[in-house]
Protein backbone atom coordinates (compact mmCIF):
# COMPACT_ATOMS: atom_id res chain seq x y z
CA UNK A 1 0.00 0.00 0.00
CA UNK A 2 1.19 3.30 -0.77
CA UNK A 3 2.23 5.08 2.47
CA UNK A 4 2.92 9.11 3.26
CA UNK A 5 4.79 10.11 6.49
CA UNK A 6 5.71 13.47 7.47
CA UNK A 7 7.46 13.58 10.58
CA UNK A 8 6.49 10.71 13.01
CA UNK A 9 2.78 10.29 11.21
CA UNK A 10 1.99 7.38 9.37
CA UNK A 11 -0.98 7.74 7.01
CA UNK A 12 -2.44 5.19 3.89
CA UNK A 13 -5.42 4.06 2.82
CA UNK A 14 -7.47 1.06 4.52
CA UNK A 15 -9.58 -1.29 2.03
CA UNK A 16 -12.46 -1.77 4.43
CA UNK A 17 -15.27 -0.39 4.75
CA UNK A 18 -15.85 2.04 7.89
CA UNK A 19 -19.33 2.77 9.36
CA UNK A 20 -19.89 5.64 12.48
CA UNK A 21 -23.04 5.48 14.32
CA UNK A 22 -24.76 8.31 16.56
CA UNK A 23 -28.26 8.69 17.52
CA UNK A 24 -29.21 5.43 16.01
CA UNK A 25 -28.18 7.08 12.71
CA UNK A 26 -25.15 6.58 10.46
CA UNK A 27 -22.34 9.53 10.98
CA UNK A 28 -20.24 8.10 8.24
CA UNK A 29 -20.17 5.30 5.75
CA UNK A 30 -16.88 5.00 3.72
CA UNK A 31 -14.92 2.59 1.53
CA UNK A 32 -12.24 5.14 1.49
CA UNK A 33 -10.90 6.28 4.80
CA UNK A 34 -7.36 6.66 5.66
CA UNK A 35 -5.42 5.31 8.38
CA UNK A 36 -3.36 8.20 9.77
CA UNK A 37 -1.20 6.78 13.24
CA UNK A 38 -1.31 9.85 15.66
CA UNK A 39 0.33 7.71 18.37
CA UNK A 40 2.86 5.21 17.31
CA UNK A 41 0.89 2.22 18.57
CA UNK A 42 -2.40 2.22 17.03
CA UNK A 43 -4.02 4.39 13.63
CA UNK A 44 -7.23 6.61 13.85
CA UNK A 45 -9.69 6.54 11.18
CA UNK A 46 -9.62 10.08 8.92
CA UNK A 47 -13.37 10.24 6.94
CA UNK A 48 -13.84 11.68 3.48
CA UNK A 49 -15.79 14.74 4.12
CA UNK A 50 -17.91 13.60 1.40
CA UNK A 51 -19.28 10.56 3.05
CA UNK A 52 -19.86 12.17 6.05
CA UNK A 53 -24.13 12.18 6.92
CA UNK A 54 -24.13 13.71 10.33
CA UNK A 55 -23.97 17.46 11.13
CA UNK A 56 -20.77 19.51 11.75
CA UNK A 57 -21.12 22.44 13.05
CA UNK A 58 -17.71 24.57 13.75
CA UNK A 59 -16.85 25.34 17.32
CA UNK A 60 -14.33 28.52 16.97
CA UNK A 61 -12.06 26.03 19.23
CA UNK A 62 -8.81 24.96 17.31
CA UNK A 63 -6.45 21.97 17.56
CA UNK A 64 -3.04 22.51 16.97
CA UNK A 65 -0.85 19.64 16.29
CA UNK A 66 3.01 19.95 14.97
CA UNK A 67 2.89 17.45 12.50
CA UNK A 68 -0.95 18.08 11.51
CA UNK A 69 -1.33 21.82 11.65
CA UNK A 70 -4.23 23.41 13.05
CA UNK A 71 -7.52 20.87 13.38
CA UNK A 72 -11.22 22.93 13.40
CA UNK A 73 -12.83 21.46 16.04
CA UNK A 74 -16.85 20.85 15.28
CA UNK A 75 -19.36 19.45 17.11
CA UNK A 76 -21.06 16.64 15.66
CA UNK A 77 -24.88 15.99 15.35
CA UNK A 78 -27.19 12.77 14.01
CA UNK A 79 -30.01 11.10 15.18
CA UNK A 80 -31.42 13.76 17.65
CA UNK A 81 -28.21 13.55 19.25
CA UNK A 82 -25.05 15.89 19.71
CA UNK A 83 -21.35 15.19 20.83
CA UNK A 84 -19.89 18.41 21.69
CA UNK A 85 -16.07 18.92 20.50
CA UNK A 86 -16.31 14.99 18.88
CA UNK A 87 -14.89 15.80 15.19
CA UNK A 88 -11.35 17.97 13.68
CA UNK A 89 -10.67 18.67 10.31
CA UNK A 90 -7.63 19.68 9.07
CA UNK A 91 -8.39 22.18 6.18
CA UNK A 92 -5.13 23.90 5.86
CA UNK A 93 -2.42 20.56 7.08
CA UNK A 94 1.08 20.67 5.83
CA UNK A 95 0.33 16.72 5.43
CA UNK A 96 -1.92 16.94 2.56
CA UNK A 97 -3.13 13.52 2.55
CA UNK A 98 -5.90 14.40 5.40
CA UNK A 99 -6.95 17.40 4.11
CA UNK A 100 -10.52 16.87 2.85
CA UNK A 101 -10.95 14.56 5.66
CA UNK A 102 -12.42 14.41 9.19
CA UNK A 103 -11.45 12.98 12.37
CA UNK A 104 -13.97 11.87 14.74
CA UNK A 105 -13.91 11.17 18.67
CA UNK A 106 -14.13 7.31 18.97
CA UNK A 107 -15.41 7.28 22.66
CA UNK A 108 -17.81 10.19 21.43
CA UNK A 109 -19.85 8.10 19.01
CA UNK A 110 -22.17 5.32 19.93
CA UNK A 111 -20.68 2.37 17.75
CA UNK A 112 -17.72 1.71 14.97
CA UNK A 113 -17.84 -0.99 12.32
CA UNK A 114 -15.13 -2.21 9.84
CA UNK A 115 -17.31 -4.42 7.46
CA UNK A 116 -19.82 -5.11 9.18
CA UNK A 117 -18.01 -6.50 12.29
CA UNK A 118 -18.40 -3.50 15.50
CA UNK A 119 -15.30 -2.63 16.69
CA UNK A 120 -14.68 -1.33 20.07
CA UNK A 121 -11.45 1.01 21.54
CA UNK A 122 -9.80 2.11 18.34
CA UNK A 123 -9.31 1.41 14.61
CA UNK A 124 -7.42 -2.34 14.19
CA UNK A 125 -3.88 -1.64 12.82
CA UNK A 126 -3.18 -3.78 10.24
CA UNK A 127 0.30 -4.48 11.59
CA UNK A 128 -0.95 -5.85 14.54
CA UNK A 129 -0.70 -9.44 15.02
CA UNK A 130 -2.14 -12.07 17.47
CA UNK A 131 -1.10 -15.70 17.32
CA UNK A 132 -2.04 -17.60 20.26
CA UNK A 133 0.10 -21.05 20.83
CA UNK A 134 -0.57 -23.91 23.04
CA UNK A 135 2.50 -24.77 25.45
CA UNK A 136 3.49 -27.72 27.55
CA UNK A 137 6.20 -25.48 29.34
CA UNK A 138 5.64 -25.16 32.91
CA UNK A 139 4.14 -21.86 34.04
CA UNK A 140 4.04 -20.92 37.46
CA UNK A 141 2.72 -17.43 39.26
CA UNK A 142 3.78 -15.95 42.42
CA UNK A 143 1.69 -12.98 43.99
CA UNK A 144 3.66 -11.65 47.40
CA UNK A 145 5.35 -15.32 47.59
CA UNK A 146 2.15 -17.42 47.09
CA UNK A 147 1.10 -19.27 44.11
CA UNK A 148 -1.88 -18.13 42.63
CA UNK A 149 -1.29 -21.03 39.38
CA UNK A 150 0.48 -23.65 38.16
CA UNK A 151 0.21 -25.21 34.69
CA UNK A 152 1.69 -27.74 32.04
CA UNK A 153 -1.40 -26.01 29.59
CA UNK A 154 -0.91 -22.67 28.79
CA UNK A 155 -1.65 -21.37 25.72
CA UNK A 156 0.95 -18.32 25.06
CA UNK A 157 -1.19 -15.04 23.51
CA UNK A 158 1.73 -13.24 20.76
CA UNK A 159 0.75 -9.61 20.27
CA UNK A 160 2.86 -7.36 18.25
CA UNK A 161 4.42 -4.69 20.55
CA UNK A 162 3.24 -6.24 23.76
CA UNK A 163 5.11 -8.90 25.76
CA UNK A 164 4.02 -12.25 25.67
CA UNK A 165 0.69 -13.06 27.93
CA UNK A 166 0.44 -16.57 29.69
CA UNK A 167 -2.96 -17.99 29.91
CA UNK A 168 -4.20 -20.53 32.24
CA UNK A 169 -7.20 -23.08 32.08
CA UNK A 170 -9.00 -21.88 35.29
CA UNK A 171 -8.35 -25.93 36.70
CA UNK A 172 -4.48 -24.66 37.10
CA UNK A 173 -5.56 -21.63 38.73
CA UNK A 174 -6.31 -20.78 42.50
CA UNK A 175 -9.62 -19.80 42.53
CA UNK A 176 -9.95 -19.29 46.05
CA UNK A 177 -7.68 -16.57 46.12
CA UNK A 178 -9.70 -14.74 43.34
CA UNK A 179 -12.43 -12.33 43.72
CA UNK A 180 -14.26 -10.78 40.23
CA UNK A 181 -14.31 -7.26 40.58
CA UNK A 182 -16.79 -6.31 38.06
CA UNK A 183 -14.38 -4.37 35.77
CA UNK A 184 -14.72 -4.41 31.95
CA UNK A 185 -12.30 -3.61 29.65
CA UNK A 186 -12.24 -4.02 25.79
CA UNK A 187 -9.94 -4.72 23.20
CA UNK A 188 -10.56 -4.25 19.73
CA UNK A 189 -7.86 -7.55 18.58
CA UNK A 190 -9.35 -9.94 21.47
CA UNK A 191 -13.05 -8.70 22.84
CA UNK A 192 -14.39 -8.17 25.59
CA UNK A 193 -12.35 -8.58 29.29
CA UNK A 194 -13.91 -9.15 33.09
CA UNK A 195 -11.20 -8.82 35.61
CA UNK A 196 -10.31 -10.11 39.11
CA UNK A 197 -8.43 -9.42 42.34
CA UNK A 198 -5.96 -11.78 43.21
CA UNK A 199 -4.94 -12.34 46.81
CA UNK A 200 -6.22 -8.69 48.10
CA UNK A 201 -4.21 -6.66 44.76
CA UNK A 202 -6.95 -5.09 42.39
CA UNK A 203 -7.50 -6.38 38.71
CA UNK A 204 -4.67 -8.44 38.19
CA UNK A 205 -5.82 -11.30 36.59
CA UNK A 206 -8.54 -11.56 33.53
CA UNK A 207 -10.44 -13.76 31.42
CA UNK A 208 -12.13 -13.36 27.92
CA UNK A 209 -15.36 -15.41 28.25
CA UNK A 210 -16.51 -15.15 24.70
CA UNK A 211 -13.51 -13.57 22.37
CA UNK A 212 -13.33 -12.63 19.24
CA UNK A 213 -13.12 -15.07 16.45
CA UNK A 214 -8.90 -14.54 16.35
CA UNK A 215 -8.81 -15.36 19.61
CA UNK A 216 -11.08 -17.96 20.46
CA UNK A 217 -8.28 -20.13 21.89
CA UNK A 218 -8.03 -18.04 25.24
CA UNK A 219 -11.82 -18.74 25.82
CA UNK A 220 -12.29 -18.69 29.23
CA UNK A 221 -8.28 -19.19 30.17
CA UNK A 222 -7.09 -16.83 32.44
CA UNK A 223 -4.23 -13.98 32.39
CA UNK A 224 -2.25 -11.73 34.94
CA UNK A 225 -0.38 -8.89 34.68
CA UNK A 226 3.45 -9.91 34.27
CA UNK A 227 4.26 -6.42 35.01
CA UNK A 228 3.01 -7.32 38.41
CA UNK A 229 3.57 -10.38 39.44
CA UNK A 230 6.08 -13.06 39.60
CA UNK A 231 6.24 -15.62 36.56
CA UNK A 232 8.61 -18.82 36.63
CA UNK A 233 8.66 -20.74 32.98
CA UNK A 234 10.30 -23.65 33.52
CA UNK A 235 11.71 -22.97 37.04
CA UNK A 236 13.19 -19.60 35.61
CA UNK A 237 11.84 -16.58 37.28
CA UNK A 238 10.84 -13.77 33.97
CA UNK A 239 11.78 -10.51 34.42
CA UNK A 240 8.84 -8.20 34.76
CA UNK A 241 8.16 -6.59 31.28
CA UNK A 242 8.28 -2.41 31.49
CA UNK A 243 4.72 -1.65 29.59
CA UNK A 244 1.87 0.93 29.91
CA UNK A 245 0.26 -1.42 31.94
CA UNK A 246 2.78 -2.01 34.71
Amino acid sequence: MDAVSRGRVRVEPSAKRVRIFLGGRPVADTTRALLVWEVPYYPAYYVPLDDVQAELKPTGAVERSPSRGDGVVHTVTAGGKEAADAAVTYPDSPLEAIRGHVRFTWDAMDAWFEEDEQVYVHARSPYTRVDILPSSRHVRVEVAGVTVADSRHARILFETGLPPRYYLPKTDVRLDLLEHTGTVTHCPYKGTAEYWSVNGEKDLAWSYPTPLPESERVAGLIAFYDEKVDVYVDGELQERPKTVFG
